[in-house]
């Protein structure tokens, strides 16, 4: 680093400054008996170039005020990524997660449900077990009761993707693994003022429209973007839509201090037109057995956001959020001529009315010394309804039909964390962690589905869970780390964990939250130009998993069914054929990437009888990626 070859040097003249003085003060024979001092050779290295191509591929070790050594993160630079337009959903997430080792897309063609699993932990329906956030805010329809991921930014206003693996549950909060963070593009201060458009039409009836409006003006810097894609789809009843607006404004009243305010707003609906099986499909592949069912999401975000310095290694960062969220539904059963359409529909309606607080400081000290410590609060208000109707193409908003299901429900989270990182002497450093964390979910339900017989539901649960983290890492050769850490996660009871709204029974008690504690141990660095690697080996105790077991022929309940253990290895190659030439100052790029991930799980315990030692749902044995750009 700079300052060992800064301290010879200057020992080196603060003697030779002594020796000068005391040579003109000496008579000329005490002069001629002076001895030369030996040769010292200062030798460095432009730690600067390394950190920065370092930085190309993952986060900096801290970055603002959250701490990331010791941890593996992998960054995307989505303008070294190729753009895609439509609205399939599997590429979508297959380019924004391309550079991501070890993330599963799961492909279901419904184009407003986005499914995510990461090292076969969970069923990746709806990503519940990934924690997806936009600029630290998360994306969930509500982060505890219901983490499910409906709505998702385009990849035209995202700047970059950000990977947290283990560490992830104390650096954000719940979910075992990983947070997947989409940052969004916002303008530097001082930047001219700009706008740019881009049309976009294709087959089957698609069209894209993505604008912009960018600039900064004194103190303030504001960027407006608004798009609309569609697409008819492959099958009747396939096609699909989506609009989305954003808004960022800063406020820069001196150097020290940053207002911003966040705008999201999105809005999708897209047409179901039922499954087919695989004999169905090979007679008839635009086959409908559903042309009434349909799908709607409404989701607006407003971010209010504060950075100050204090100077002396101080600085703090607050963000206040409101949200809301509407999933809309219409659906009824399925049928292929000859069959008769069903006789009615339910059209079902979820809204989240979500809030949060978050808010963090870090003192940054010495050589790269830092501490970090910080509160989160949320709550949510999340009312759930059904309605039945005769006509299957009810209007999302007719609320003029039997009531089916109606309940009230509630999450509350409050968490308080601290972390910090020592750097010790030989490049090594240690990172330990802590975070506490209460959780509250509660149901109130005063209508329940006709062919039930059960009470009606009121259920309420708390927890509060402890989390622990330790992380050593250590830098060698130029720009190359080791690391290790050890870390605890859970994943929060949902409504559905509690009593679900279609079984005929009502547990007495809910099951246990899951828990997971997590063992990475790898290395990473760039000790060529051009040229970055990360591999890894992992182990992940997952406890007291959550699933549904049957009964009877008709009834489910969520109970604890038993451990997994889920070990394997990750590794990642990157490297720019363009990094050695003057081209890569102009941005020019010729980047092959690779990864792989092994992975071995099985259950290690299990109340189903004969379970233990198979291989859970969702885990695949690998999965490798690679590209050129």
């Amino acid at each position: 680093m700079p300052h060992r070859a800064a301290l010879p040097l200057a020992l080196s003249t603060v003697l030779s400054l002594v020796t000068s003085t005391a040579v003109a003060q000496q008579t000329p024979a005490a002069r001629r008996s002076v001895t030369d001092l030996p040769r010292i050779d200062v030798h460095g290295y432009d730690w600067r170039r390394y950190l920065k191509a370092k930085l190309v591929h993952q986060m900096a070790e801290v970055a603002g005020t959250k701490i990331t050594v010791t941890g593996k993160t992998t960054v995307t630079h989505l303008d070294l990524q190729p753009t895609v337009i439509g609205n399939n959903l599997e590429q979508l997430l297959e380019q924004l997660l391309a550079r991501s080792p070890g993330v599963l897309v799961s492909q279901q063609p419904t184009p407003t449900r986005f499914n995510l699993s990461y090292r076969g932990l969970g069923n990746p329906q709806e990503s519940e077990y990934v924690l997806v956030m936009q600029d630290g805010i998360p994306l969930e329809s509500d982060w505890i009761g219901f983490p499910t991921l409906y709505a998702m930014p385009l990849a035209q206003s995202l700047a970059e993707v950000q990977l947290f693996r283990g560490g992830s549950s104390l650096l954000y909060g719940p979910e075992p693994a990983p947070v997947i963070n989409l940052v969004t593009k916002r303008p530097k201060p001082g930047a001219p003022f700009s706008a740019s458009t881009g049309q976009v039409v294709g087959n089957r009836g698609l069209y894209s429209s993505y604008n912009t409006l960018e600039g900064s003006r004194g103190a303030w810097t504001f960027r407006a973007d608004a798009a609309y894609v569609r697409s008819d789809g492959t099958r009747p009843n396939a096609q699909s839509q989506m609009r989305q607006a954003d808004f960022y404004l800063e406020y820069r009243p001196d150097s020290r201090n940053v207002w911003w305010l966040d705008l999201h707003a999105t809005t999708a609906d897209s047409g179901d037109p039922g499954r087919l099986s695989q004999p169905k499909w090979q007679a008839d592949a635009r086959a409908t057995p559903t042309p009434w069912n349909r799908d709607w999401v409404h989701r607006d975000q407003l971010v209010l956001g504060h950075t100050r310095d204090f100077g002396d290694g101080w600085r703090l960062t607050g963000k206040l959020w409101v949200a809301y969220q509407d999933l809309a539904s219409r659906a009824a059963n399925g049928a292929l001529a000859p069959q008769p359409p069903p006789a009615a529909t339910t059209l079902q309606d979820e809204q989240f009315r979500t809030r949060g607080l978050d808010l963090r400081v870090r003192k940054a000290w010495g050589h790269g010394n830092a501490f970090t410590a910080g509160t989160v609060l949320f709550h949510g208000d999340d009312p759930f309804r059904q309605w039945s109707s005769p006509d299957l193409y009810v209007d999302r908003y007719d609320c003029n039909g039997t009531p089916r299901l109606r309940q009230a429900r509630s999450s509350d989270y409050t968490a308080v964390f601290a972390e910090s990182v020592f750097r010790l002497p030989h490049e090594i450093h240690i990172v330990p962690s802590v975070r506490l964390e209460h959780e509250r979910v509660a149901i109130d339900e005063t209508v329940r589905p006709p062919f039930l017989s059960r009470p009606l539901i009121h259920e309420a649960d708390a927890r509060t869970v402890p989390l622990f983290g330790l992380g050593i890492g250590n830098d060698f050769g130029h720009g190359n780390e080791t690391y290790f850490n050890v870390s605890q996660g859970w994943r929060p009871l949902r409504y559905f964990d509690m009593a679900s709204p279609f079984a005929n029974i009502v547990p007495g008690h809910a099951p246990d939250p899951s828990k997971s504690l997590s063992w990475e141990a790898g290395v990473h660095g760039v000790p060529v130009t051009g040229l970055y690697y990360d591999a890894s080996l992992f182990w992940i105790d997952f406890r007291n998993r959550i699933e549904a077991r049957h009964i009877n022929a008709t009834d489910v309940v969520e109970v604890n069914t038993g451990d997994t253990r889920n070990r394997g290895f990750e590794g990642q190659l990157d490297y720019d054929f363009l990094a050695p030439n003057a081209r890569a100052a102009r941005g020019e790029h010729l980047e092959a990437f690779a990864s792989v991930s092994l992975l071995d799980a099985r259950f290690t315990a299990s109340a189903i009888p004969g379970q233990v030692g198979k291989v859970p749902a969702h885990a695949p044995r690998y999965l490798a990626k690679a590209g050129l750009t």
